[in-house]
């Protein structure tokens, strides 16, 4: 059959007439039309666009454009880390409303989503039973950079026993400077408080140094002063636990001082799930499975925009 394109009625369809019976028909481009539903699709998730205003963009009615984002939320989308190429990691979790856990892998080196994991908390069992599947689809990290929590930790060292874990040093001085409050009631607090808020811009060897030096300098000059303070004091209990937060942290917080690829704090997550917080809330109402299909997608639309694949 011969044909002759006469015109286009929209950017999925185009029309054609036969020159033999003269007759014309209308050819839709399916590959389009899906094309432009996941437009729509990725407007709402990465963009936060409501229902109302892609309705106003799209020309579509507010239930197609509800079918057209169930469709895809009701699918996974596809991994683009390759697990083993993978060396220097940032792990941290955040909560959501229902007492809901998103775990989140960061490449430290270009800040993409490398895996992720829904649970109810960060247990040990949870995210050693993660650590222990990535292990087996071929993650070896060198070094990982955590917030502090111990059961992770083990879980961590249990599968990957010649890790390096690097302690965050911004959330080893924010706690600290918490439990010592903004106005310590000791000198020995307000000393203390006062060194540990130079901890996050250690960015040499020689500040270590002097930050060790420092700290041994406050032990030996206030140590008799913290054990004569009453063992049911305020002050006593937020001396000893922040001097056990900083002696048990320090043989993981400078390993970033031999190693750049490590990362010294865990901000650069922080800070995504800040953006992932935000934007979450825009589309909140979402049933539970709704809810971890948008953070599956959220991921994978960040990462495509940061490796500008798409």
């Amino acid at each position: 059959m011969s044909v002759v394109r006469h015109g286009v009625t929209s950017k999925n369809k185009q029309r054609f007439r036969c020159r033999n019976c003269q007759k014309t028909f209308i050819w839709k481009r399916a590959d389009v039309k899906s094309s432009n539903q996941f437009a729509w699709f990725r407007s709402w998730i990465q963009e936060s666009d409501s229902i109302r205003r892609l309705s106003l963009l799209s020309g579509h009615s507010p239930f197609k454009l509800k079918q057209i984002k169930n469709h895809w939320l009701n699918q996974d989308p596809p991994k683009l880390a390759t697990l083993s190429s993978l060396k220097y990691l940032i792990l941290d979790g955040t909560y959501f409303h229902g007492g809901y856990c998103f775990v989140a892998l960061m490449n430290s080196s270009d800040n993409t989503i490398a895996d992720f994991l829904h649970t109810q908390k960060e247990s040990y069992l949870s995210t050693f039973q993660w650590f222990n599947k990535l292990n087996h689809h071929g993650l070896k990290p060198l070094a990982i950079t955590v917030d502090g929590e111990p059961s992770v930790i083990r879980a961590i060292l249990d599968v990957w026993p010649q890790i390096k874990v690097q302690r965050c040093l911004y959330h080893v001085q924010m706690q600290s400077m918490s439990w010592l409050r903004t106005f310590p009631k000791t000198q020995a607090g307000c000393e203390l408080r006062a060194l540990i808020s130079t901890l996050a811009s250690i960015k040499s060897f020689e500040d270590r140094s002097v930050f060790l030096d420092l700290f041994d300098r406050w032990i030996n000059a206030h140590f008799s002063t913290i054990q004569g303070l009453p063992n049911t004091s305020i002050q006593f209990k937020d001396l000893k636990r922040t001097v056990r937060l900083i002696k048990n942290a320090l043989p993981d917080m400078f390993h970033y001082l031999h190693d750049p690829n490590i990362a010294p704090t865990t901000n650069s997550l922080e800070g995504f799930f800040s953006h992932l917080k935000s934007d979450y809330h825009r589309h909140r109402g979402l049933s539970k499975a709704h809810r971890i299909s948008f953070l599956n997608w959220y991921c994978f639309f960040k990462n495509i925009q940061k490796n500008n694949t798409f």
